[in-house]
């Protein structure tokens, strides 16, 4: 069993607990917490062991009646693996805190690829992380265009890419942003950081993207462009889309109009949280014109990472292929491959 502890209890670190006790080769050692707060009575709840950030923390925990088993230092004693889901900042200090510890880690991609030197989506790049020590998982919307193009490169051949994102403004459980009444751009200089971050795992296409955030919590909306090397047919693109992992080809013509109606397909298949793992691409807009393909992708960027971590943790410790790795998140979090 690999032992595994999560460093932070946000969006994605809750996200990423529940996804390891459902796999058969992991023990979720347990999980830090920074005060008393109702998620951490949720987790408990759950089974989940608690574990304060610091001493101060643990006072804290202890004076409201909460039993905990100990600090971080006492949690990093007792795993192979900790994900860190800690605030993005964070990442410099706790890195040189796992690194005493001598304990592997898993970054996300709110940090920079520099902190590891490695960043990782796991049918781009799992090899790459094998022996590593740390990695980092890339961000929501890097990891949604990496598993697209990628899939288009690999079946059709990409010679470049751009890509326009329609950004959430924040995620559902932030009242400190929202609601907003503007098109906020993100950044107004251009281009935006996503596309050095989309060649940290696939350095080999060009790539330039520009982004703004929208008055939604609810996925982001990419609009993608791909140079095609070979000439492909809309018939081509599809193919290669289909036949990828962790991506899901929707339709309007199935009443799939816009990201309400994917997340309500995960709310009616019973997804945990409504979480939609998957990259989902509009199949009916997949359109080929001048040797170009178009199409619009959406990103739950609460979700989609969720099974990335979950690779990485196998890729660091060893011992499975990534065709095997993956198999079995997908099986675990009901990932079905094929079109929704």
């Amino acid at each position: 069993m690999i032992r595994v502890g999560v460093n932070g209890y946000g969006t994605i670190g809750r996200r990423v607990a529940d996804a390891v006790k459902k796999q058969k080769d992991m023990e979720l050692v347990g999980v830090t917490a920074a005060h008393p707060h109702y998620k951490y009575g949720v987790a408990k709840d759950k089974g989940i062991d608690l574990y304060a950030l610091d001493m101060k923390s643990l006072e804290a925990f202890n004076g409201a009646g909460y039993t905990l088993r100990g600090t971080l230092n006492d949690l990093l004693q007792r795993v192979d693996v900790v994900v860190d889901g800690a605030p993005d900042d964070m990442g410099p200090t706790n890195k040189a805190i796992y690194a005493q510890a001598r304990v592997r880690a898993i970054f996300q991609g709110g940090e920079e690829h520099e902190l590891t030197g490695t960043s990782f989506v796991a049918q781009c790049n799992y090899e790459k992380a094998a022996g590593k020590d740390m990695i980092r998982v890339v961000s929501c919307n890097t990891t949604g265009l990496c598993r697209t193009i990628g899939a288009v490169d690999r079946g059709v051949g990409v010679s470049r890419a751009r890509a326009v994102l329609a950004r959430r403004a924040t995620d559902p459980d932030d009242v400190k942003k929202g609601p907003i009444d503007a098109v906020v751009l993100d950044p107004t200089t251009l281009p935006s950081h996503h596309g050095p971050d989309v060649q940290t795992v696939l350095p080999n296409i060009p790539i330039v993207t520009m982004a703004f955030k929208v008055p939604t919590t609810h996925m982001h909306l990419h609009s993608l462009i791909l140079s095609l090397k070979k000439g492909g047919t809309k018939e081509d693109v599809v193919k290669a889309l289909q036949v990828a992992p962790r991506l899901s080809l929707v339709d309007g013509k199935s009443g799939f109009k816009s990201t309400a109606n994917i997340m309500d397909w995960a709310r009616e298949k019973g997804r945990d949280r409504n979480d939609v793992y998957e990259a989902s691409v509009w199949k009916d807009s997949v359109t080929v014109v001048d040797g170009e393909a178009y199409m619009f992708l959406g990103v739950h960027q609460e979700a989609i990472v969720v099974p990335e971590n979950i690779d990485a943790i196998r890729a660091l410790t060893g011992g499975y292929s990534r065709e095997d790795s993956m198999k079995m998140t997908d099986e675990s979090l009901g990932i079905v491959h094929r079109a929704a």
